[in-house]
């Protein structure tokens, strides 16, 4: 865990450490595929990447765009976490519109179940052989302050289900109620995780899951990178997390 004085030098970090991260990616590999999150935190650090001095430096039209999960809103709606990535960060860029992959919107598939589907068929085309989804280079998520990650909250069944990459989410805790989203599956096949978070009122979360709490109770506890899985958060964020499990440096 990598803790920043406030959020303005944690979004900064992170955008910095992100476009670092791209460039040795993309020098190692024909493309990347990262996965995006909503929520203020996630809207703030696409800025910075947006914003960034060197954001010039990654070929962008290398870069395919994921989404953890969304809310299953009319095409075009400003509460769609892809509506907002486009505003905060991809309307900059030079990405090939087919390199962006937003979830289905309730006014393109009516049914959720079918547009849960339609995102999971999207995932497999991208695969290599063998796998259901693309190889994750960088997953970003949010936490909530219940500990919830993507549109996975606690005490919720199904999530961890291996078979499935994408489900439906239904009667939500938090508008609006129906929902799309990886499983923790999906998410933990990442190579990194990255979890950018502030504020008191994560601090509960967060020392829940670092403490070992059951992924049942508190989701975030259940998310493992394949490589690396880093938290990245602010002081306030970090009150209740035990000084030794701090790291100094990336």
């Amino acid at each position: 865990m990598i803790v920043h004085p406030d959020e303005d030098s944690l979004v900064g970090s992170v955008a910095a450490r992100f476009i670092t991260k791209l460039v040795d990616l993309l020098a190692e590999n024909d493309e990347a595929h990262v996965v995006l999150t909503g929520g203020g935190m996630g809207g703030q650090t696409q800025r910075a990447i947006r914003d960034s001095s060197a954001r010039d430096t990654v070929d962008w039209t290398r870069v395919h765009f994921w989404w953890g999960d969304e809310r299953f809103l009319p095409a075009g709606d400003p509460e769609r976490n892809d509506v907002q990535a486009r505003e905060a960060l991809l309307d900059a860029l030079p990405t090939p519109a087919a390199n962006v992959h937003p979830f289905p919107a309730s006014d393109e598939i009516e049914d959720l179940d079918e547009a849960a589907a339609a995102y999971a068929d999207q995932l497999l085309l991208a695969a290599p052989e063998g796998r259901k989804y693309p190889r994750f280079d960088i997953t970003f998520l949010g936490v909530g302050p219940d500990g919830h990650i993507a549109s996975l909250f606690p005490d919720r069944d199904g999530y961890r289900n291996a078979d499935k990459t994408v489900v439906a989410v239904r009667e939500a805790p938090k508008p609006p109620p129906n929902r799309l989203s990886l499983t923790l599956p999906a998410i933990n096949s990442s190579d990194r995780i990255w979890m950018v978070l502030s504020g008191s009122d994560k601090a509960p979360a967060l020392g829940l899951a670092l403490a070992g709490a059951s992924a049942n109770e508190v989701p975030v506890a259940g998310v493992q990178g394949r490589k690396r899985t880093v938290f990245f958060v602010d002081k306030k964020a970090a009150a209740d997390v035990p000084e030794s499990l701090i790291a100094s440096s990336y």
